[in-house]
């Protein structure tokens, strides 16, 4: 009995201890802490030190922080093409202050679903499955960021009423079949083909333009100098033929020494070029220019012997 009575202190004191330790919760910042008493909803615990009553009442850890989710589905496009889209998620418990705190979404997280990220993937695959057969597969491409915005906002309506606020939603990849996209880069090849062999085709065309530009101005300065030419030649002409007719020649014999000395000069032409073709025209003999040019001369120099 003596024994008893020194050791039943001890044990109150250490139940004591024990159960002041027990009582005592702390609860983390971006946390809360809801209570429960016998099993009831009791009150709602904030970051820092809290006591609870042992044995009656129990807590449950709230996180507030933002979670990210990363999710996988598959739909058919208004094209008929099957296609995989990663979705990436972030969602929180929802902290919109309420007077009646059953109202809150600290709340309705805890006691509404047993299974939030499975409902979330869910409303998720619903919504996206509304969005993407009314679209074709470019329109899913070029509408991307569109279609993440509505279905981010129709699974928000509904899943605030489970305490949920969805943050931000992001498509962040598309997936295609093999074949698609092996038809989708052909696509994409034989249009860049198509417009390079138009760029091609526009700078030849300007090509083309500029260098029959530069011709017909060549050309042209060429028939410029051609004339101008001709028009030197017959000035000359005239100026000799004027000179040997002061001499004492006959027009017609004025001609043919001009013929005949114009062809020596192309002679003499050819002999410098180094041609081994010569020309000769048939009649060259015929014409008699050599007789008749000696004769000339030869009465010339009769004419001033007897002078």
């Amino acid at each position: 009995m003596l024994l008893f009575d020194r050791i039943l202190p001890i044990v109150l004191l250490v139940a004591a201890v024990g159960a002041l330790f027990a009582s005592v919760v702390v609860v983390r910042q971006q946390h809360v802490a809801v209570v429960e008493r016998f099993g009831r909803f009791n009150r709602v615990l904030r970051p820092g030190l809290n006591l609870l009553v042992p044995v009656v009442e129990t807590a449950h850890d709230v996180s507030l922080m933002t979670q990210d989710l990363h999710l996988d589905y598959d739909a058919k496009t208004k094209d008929n093409v099957t296609i995989g889209l990663e979705v990436a998620i972030q969602y929180r418990v929802d902290q919109e202050p309420c007077a009646d705190v059953r109202e809150s979404g600290i709340y309705k997280s805890v006691y509404t679903l047993a299974d939030p990220v499975g409902q979330i993937k869910d409303y998720f695959a619903d919504a996206l499955r509304s969005q993407i057969p009314t679209r074709d597969l470019e329109t899913v491409f070029s509408e991307k960021d569109a279609i993440a915005s509505a279905i981010g906002e129709d699974v928000k309506e509904k899943m605030v009423g489970y305490g949920y606020a969805i943050v931000t939603t992001l498509i962040t990849s598309i997936k295609l079949p093999a074949d698609v996209q092996a038809s989708m880069n052909r696509i994409i090849t034989t249009a860049n083909d198509r417009v390079s062999a138009t760029n091609e085709a526009e700078a030849a065309k300007a090509r083309s333009v500029i260098a029959a530009q530069a011709d017909a101005e060549s050309m042209k300065i060429q028939g410029e100098g051609i004339a101008q030419q001709r028009i030197a030649i017959a000035e000359g002409l005239a100026r000799s033929l004027s000179t040997i007719q002061e001499s004492g020649l006959s027009s017609n014999e004025a001609n043919m020494l001009l013929m005949f000395t114009q062809r020596l000069g192309m002679l003499e032409k050819f002999a410098e070029k180094g041609s081994s073709t010569l020309l000769i025209p048939e009649d060259l003999g015929s014409t008699d220019v050599m007789a008749q040019v000696m004769a000339a001369i030869e009465a010339e120099r009769r004419d001033g012997g007897k002078a």
